[in-house]
């Protein structure tokens, strides 16, 4: 199956440990083969992962990048731990995105890692205005 991206001018792209930088015009890739891919508005940079959430969607990211992801995971599930502590109405969505990456779909967990961002995210403003 062939992957199609269209990517914008100066829009960025990950496949596998490769980083593409499109300098010119909109351009469309035709992906084959199976590289791990993630557009630039799926990228978070380490020096962007400013709560503990995004830390977490940084890990998965990697953990998605990786040759093995395992080598994430012992720093993960010690993170989720601690903002499931802090905040155990996370609980439904961390156990989500855990049975996602028990099945291998890390792409699906980064996904659904941006809800549980936007949730901290809620709660943080909710603290604020108390």
């Amino acid at each position: 199956m062939v992957l199609k991206v269209e990517i914008k001018p100066g829009e960025r792209i990950i496949i596998g440990e490769s980083v593409i930088t499109n300098n010119g015009n909109r351009a469309r890739l035709f992906i084959e083969g199976n590289a791990p891919i993630l557009r630039e508005k799926d990228i978070l940079r380490p020096e962007e992962a400013d709560t503990p959430c995004k830390k977490i969607y940084l890990l998965i990211q990697m953990m998605y990048l990786a040759d093995d992801p395992r080598t994430h995971h012992e720093l993960y599930f010690q993170m989720i731990t601690d903002v499931q502590t802090a905040a155990p109405s996370m609980a439904p969505q961390i156990e989500t995105i855990n049975n996602l990456l028990l099945t291998g779909a890390y792409y699906k967990a980064l996904k659904s890692t941006k809800k549980l961002i936007a949730y901290e995210k809620e709660l943080m403003e909710n603290a604020k205005c108390t």
